[in-house]
């Protein structure tokens, strides 16, 4: 009888509708279909993947994206939910491409332990923080690009326009041009860059207006869900923001400080050949929070006396800044872990942090 086998699932996601195939214990193939991606759907997609015997758990590829509310939904379900890689394109080679062979890949990587990593809950505070901060970012970005489209402006504008805004700071420009009064016709050049130039520095302080009001939404939730984390130095509720959204909601997941620092890309990779014995700056992981950590480890080596003592030590041994800043980043990496939120910390024999 079905309710008599245990089974394990896999789901291919897509915009609208999502495949799921269904395999037995010893890899066998039974069943594929699609669903689609509605709360109706979801329900048929549990239904279907029971009837077929006892669901050990189901491979998602895309947990990140379009598989997001499946995973929460089989979850909610008691459902154990596996995160699967996009298989390599060794084996798309070998395989083939379809949406079926994509979802049994996804139930095989699961039975065959291939795939182990347990996906973001995405239900809770630090969910929250990673939707206001997507808006924040897209708002920097644009604010950077406004003033580089002015700058950019000015040095091909005539002179009679160019010569009064010489020597002006970002922000002494943005609100000169704002407070401007362009007259004269617009099919003369000098007139139609000034109409430009005062639209753009607009749109600059309405983007400004929009990251501070993004501002003031973040850092109270970034002060509740990780209190200890924001008061550290050199982190602020930009990085801690960055850092909790590439942990989770559940940072649990992350079964060591080591799991972490891979993770954020700052675990050491090995790099020695003959008589050469170093480590290389990682250049995987998650490239956002590598970042906080490098802006992090910029921070204290400026202001953090620790820091500026431990990188005067290893630069007299002969390291070089690089190697130093690798080393900085591992060391601030152990640090956060400790401080993220819901995390049973267990003992270790690393050096402190620095």
């Amino acid at each position: 009888m079905a309710d008599e086998i245990a089974v394990v699932g896999g789901i291919d996601t897509h915009t609208d509708f999502h495949q799921a195939a269904v395999i037995d214990s010893i890899g066998r193939h039974l069943a594929t279909a699609q669903f689609a991606t509605t709360p109706q759907g979801y329900r048929r997609l549990l239904d279907w993947l029971q009837s077929h015997g006892e669901v050990l758990a189901v491979g998602i590829e895309g947990t990140g994206a379009y598989g997001a509310e499946i995973a929460r939904f089989l979850t909610a379900n008691s459902v154990t939910v596996v995160e699967v890689d996009r298989p390599d394109r060794k084996a798309r080679r070998d395989n083939g491409k379809s949406d079926p062979i994509d979802a049994y890949g996804a139930a095989t990587a699961v039975l065959s332990g291939r795939a182990g990593g347990t996906p973001k809950a995405r239900n809770g505070i630090v969910e929250a923080i990673r939707a206001l901060r997507v808006v924040r970012k897209s708002a920097v970005k644009a604010r950077t690009q406004t003033i580089n489209q002015i700058r950019t402006l000015i040095v091909t504008a005539p002179s009679v326009v160019r010569d009064r805004l010489r020597g002006l700071s970002a922000r002494e420009l943005v609100d000169t041009l704002a407070r401007s009064r362009p007259a004269g016709e617009l099919h003369d050049p000098a007139c139609a860059v000034r109409i430009a130039l005062r639209r753009l520095a607009r749109r600059y302080q309405a983007l400004d207006e929009e990251i501070k009001e993004a501002d003031k939404e973040i850092r109270p939730l970034v002060t509740q869900a990780a209190p200890r984390l924001v008061v550290l130095p050199g982190v602020g509720p930009e990085t801690a923001g960055q850092l909790l959204t590439s942990a989770g909601d559940n940072p649990d997941r992350l079964l060591s400080e080591a799991a972490f620092a891979h993770l954020c890309g700052a675990a050491p990779v090995p790099a020695s050949s003959g008589r050469t014995n170093r480590h290389r700056l990682n250049r995987g992981g998650d490239r956002q929070a590598n970042s906080a950590l490098h802006t992090v480890v910029l921070v204290r080596m400026k202001y953090d006396q620790r820091t500026q003592e431990y990188v005067a030590r290893r630069t007299a041994e002969g390291m070089t800044k690089k190697d130093v800043i690798r080393c900085l980043k591992r060391f601030v990496a152990r640090e956060i872990y400790r401080h993220l939120p819901h995390v049973t910390h267990s003992t270790t024999l690393l050096p402190q942090t620095v």
